[in-house]
């Protein structure tokens, strides 16, 4: 039972899910994929009697390694860290699209609560409830007990209950999402703060490498106070539009072509709780040009 170039392409869907939502990290999803395969090819076929617990032993493992590792470079992050957008509709050679199983679990007010969790309750949760295998099954992989694995991924449930609220009707949100952009368009502030949840809170990623805030910014006030400036001071040649991103409506804007930053929000209750806005070039990177 050697891996084959078939196999490649069956399960790389299910280990880019893992991959992607344990990380929030596209780059680092693709890069730990090629290593498992790289070692899997090597393997001999004794040790793999069941491929796909295998490879999906491999790629968490993987990346439970990576999130213990990398605390502390989180820790010196400059300013809020949002997830690397992933966007759904593209044109571009990269299609990530072509390797997500399924849109649970994939918005970025999910992926940044994965971010509260300890990496064995980060894998149990994702492993059970987005991707819906066993506690079994997940005993074997993270390579502890069955009833552990139970307890775990109750206490992870428990502390991401406030994303239980988030609405996942695409088309809903999309039009709460048109309603904001003509509000605010008219500088209709009070249109505006009906849509905006009483605490609303804007977290805006630049990683240190362009301007943006580095602290949450709280309140319906503040944050439109910063979206007009940010307005602005727009470029020439600046324009948006809605897309996919992550399963969900967000606001794509281009200056002359190139991605400039991704718009994406927490919706529930016909409100706007947070709003994510992702300036980090890094986080760019796939989808550089229209």
């Amino acid at each position: 039972m050697q891996i084959s170039n078939e196999d490649y392409l069956q399960y790389k869907p299910l280990l880019f899910s893992i991959g992607y939502r344990m990380l929030g990290s596209i780059v680092e999803a693709e890069d730990i994929i090629h290593e498992v395969f790289l070692k899997a090819y090597q393997m001999d076929e004794q040790v793999m009697e069941n491929k796909k617990a295998y490879l999906c032993k491999m790629m968490t493992n993987r990346c439970l390694d990576v999130i213990k590792s990398a605390r502390y470079k989180r820790e010196q992050y400059v300013g809020p860290w949002n997830p690397e957008p992933l966007v759904l509709e593209t044109s571009d050679e990269f299609n990530p699209s072509e390797y997500v199983l399924q849109n649970e679990g994939l918005s970025i007010a999910y992926l940044r609560m994965m971010e509260h969790l300890s990496p064995d309750e980060r894998a149990v949760l994702l492993l059970r409830e987005v991707l819906d295998f066993s506690y079994l099954e997940i005993a074997n992989i993270i390579e502890k007990k069955e009833e552990n694995c139970r307890k775990i991924f109750s206490r992870a449930k428990q502390k991401i209950a406030q994303v239980e609220n988030e609405s996942l009707n695409y088309e809903k949100n999309k039009s709460i999402i048109h309603r904001f952009i003509e509000a605010f368009q008219t500088q209709n502030t009070a249109a505006l703060l009906e849509l905006l949840s009483e605490h609303v809170t804007l977290y805006s990623d630049g990683g240190g490498k362009v301007k943006a805030a580095v602290r949450p910014v709280i309140s319906g006030s503040n944050v439109l106070a910063l979206l007009y400036g940010i307005v602005k001071k727009a470029p020439k040649g600046f324009y948006f539009e809605i897309k996919n991103v992550n399963g969900q409506p967000a606001i794509v804007n281009y200056v002359n072509g190139t991605l400039h930053s991704i718009i994406s929000f927490y919706i529930g209750n016909d409100s706007i709780y947070e709003m994510y806005i992702t300036l980090n070039p890094d986080k760019l990177t796939y989808y550089g040009k229209k």
